[in-house]
């Protein structure tokens, strides 16, 4: 089994059917600038020849009706790009998201939570500037300029070569401007990122925070990390303005140049450059008005350059979450089986056995915890695995419950291998209490169910009561936990635990990671108690340095040393 799946970099909005009609119908309005320009240039010949206002009605109205025309078009096209580009945005952060649930919870490579939000819900924002106003600006520097030099060199081709020699100046500038920009962007979204990824932790740990008497220290270092945060969004703003000077700079020469050749032209004293015409005052009002059109996509496309390093780091940010990562076998099935759950009535718990054969299994670049072993556990039997830390007690939980795939060696539940194909079914006949209990910001109820559609309010009020938590006030189903737990003791946390076991009928697999670390004497006995009887009729594996709790369990297996064919005591 792959150890890693690499994902391919999210498909850009500009590939999709609809944004590229929006894109392009954006971009060829711009072109309707050429025959409005050339109304106008009529409409101030004529007046110069002597015509009255009545003789401007005609051009005036073809000009308005041109402007309609590619204003309706601009707006309709931004629409269509922008529904475009928002839809793929979001199949884009669902991909990453779906990419994340997918990875093994052993997968030392994911980012850390703080980040990995930060990532799907800030700087992937920066993909959607980029999509809407940097793509068309592209499209519509490929087909603006070029139409608008041909025009031009119709009627001079001096005034041509003008506006071609200075274009290339701006996107030279920009490509060398646009390296440090993109540069500056992506250290700027890794400063975020590791502001938020430090932000969530150090709230996570406030209580233990407080008790160290180190709220000051962090006080201290987030404040640093702002400091960070501010400086590296100032370098990012001075490379954006300098490539907006930069720009006006080019532009407005260009144009002041193809001005004064044209001034110089119409008053007589340059000759050649209209092949060997003069130009009326039509022709070279014409081209003056064409000019500046001429830049414009350029200078645009200068004004959205940033949006496009910001945009490709970003997309680079969100590709990261999705490559190089150990998958979680049988991710693929388990949107099939949680559906079908609702459907299902599951029967009494089932106590499977659970066979391991050559197995094999090590972290990326470490020695293998386990190197060819074997282990066998009966139905119904309670296992208790001891052993000193880093032996892969909780490893071995992980193995069993299918969240990382092994290098070699077969798992088998109730005879049925542990693979790809069946991960997601034999998981969802397995309970897992882990040494730290997550708490959902919720009601006791939400966070006892889970979002399983077959536990209903009698299952929870009846697995909470069965966990013994129904002498505590605030643990009645309706009331309310904050994110983390709070309200909770670790006693009542693991408890909380027990009590989603319990409100799992099919669960006749019960994986315990260290239920009674941190507890007291009076409240581990009080959670061994609960956890025995809940384990009656069921198969028990727990990790646990608890020797008083291994005591109780009807065998102990001691890692750090062979599996090998190890059996019923």
């Amino acid at each position: 089994m792959s150890r890693s799946s690499r994902r391919n970099k999210p498909a850009l909005a500009g590939g999709s059917p609809r944004a590229r009609s929006g894109a392009l119908v954006m971009s060829s309005a711009a072109l309707l600038w050429i025959p409005q320009a050339a109304l106008l240039a009529y409409a101030v010949q004529r007046l110069a020849d002597g015509a009255g206002l009545a003789d401007m009605l005609a051009p005036s109205m073809a000009y308005l009706a041109l402007g309609v025309i590619r204003a309706s078009s601009e707006a309709w096209g931004a629409r269509r790009l922008f529904a475009a580009s928002r839809l793929q945005l979001a199949q884009m952060r669902a991909d990453a998201a779906a990419s994340l649930a997918a990875r093994s919870p052993l997968d030392r490579a994911r980012l850390p939570s703080g980040q990995a939000a930060s990532v799907l819900a800030e700087q992937s924002e920066a993909v959607l500037p980029w999509l809407v106003r940097y793509q068309p600006a592209r499209l519509r520097t490929m087909l603006v300029p070029p139409a608008i030099a041909l025009v031009v060199a119709y009627h001079s081709w001096m005034a041509a070569l003008i506006l071609v020699l200075a274009a290339p100046l701006i996107p030279i500038f920009m490509a060398v401007i646009g390296w440090r920009a993109k540069a500056a962007s992506e250290a700027q979204l890794q400063v975020v990122g590791g502001m938020s990824g430090f932000l969530l932790d150090r709230l996570r740990g406030l209580s233990t925070l407080r008790a160290l008497d180190a709220v000051d220290s962090t006080a201290r270092r987030v404040r640093d990390t702002a400091e960070n945060v501010r400086a590296s969004t100032m370098r990012v703003l001075r490379i954006a303005f300098l490539s907006s000077t930069a720009l006006e700079l080019f532009s407005a020469l260009g144009v002041a140049l193809v001005a004064v050749y044209v001034g110089f032209h119409l008053l007589g004293e340059i000759g050649p450059g209209s092949w060997g015409v003069r130009l009326t005052l039509e022709q070279g009002l014409f081209v003056l008005l064409l000019a500046p059109a001429f830049f414009e996509p350029l200078r645009e496309l200068a004004a959205v350059w940033h949006d496009k390093a910001s945009g490709e780091a970003a997309l680079e940010a969100l590709s990261k979450l999705q490559k190089d990562a150990v998958a979680l076998p049988g991710a693929l099935n388990e949107q099939r089986v949680r559906s079908r759950s609702g459907r299902r009535i599951y029967q009494p718990a089932q106590a499977p056995s659970v066979d391991i054969e050559g197995l094999r299994f090590g972290h990326q670049g470490e020695a293998p915890l386990f190197d060819n072993e074997d282990l066998y556990i009966r139905a119904g039997e309670h296992v208790a695995l001891v052993g000193p830390s880093g032996s892969g007690k909780t490893t071995l939980l992980s193995i069993v419950a299918g969240l990382v795939p092994v290098d070699a060696g077969a798992v088998r539940i109730g005879g049925v291998p542990l693979d790809e194909v069946t991960a997601a079914d034999l998981r969802a006949r397995m309970a897992w209490i882990g040494q730290k209990p997550h708490v959902f910001s919720g009601s006791v109820r939400a966070n006892v169910a889970l979002g399983r559609p077959n536990v209903s309010h009698v299952n929870v009020t009846a697995a909470v009561q069965r966990a013994g938590l129904g002498h505590v006030q605030h643990a009645t189903p309706d009331d309310s936990l904050g994110e983390g737990g709070t309200g909770l003791s670790g006693g009542e946390l693991v408890r909380l635990a027990l009590a989603r076991a319990i409100a799992a009928p099919q669960a006749g697999l019960l994986l315990v990671d260290e239920p009674t670390a941190h507890l007291d004497r009076d409240t581990a006995d009080a959670v061994i108690d609960a956890l025995l009887q809940l384990a009656q009729g069921r198969t028990l594996i727990v990790a646990t340095h608890d020797l008083a709790l291994a005591a109780r369990l009807g065998r102990v297996v001691r890692l750090g040393e062979p599996l090998t064919k190890r059996s019923a005591a």
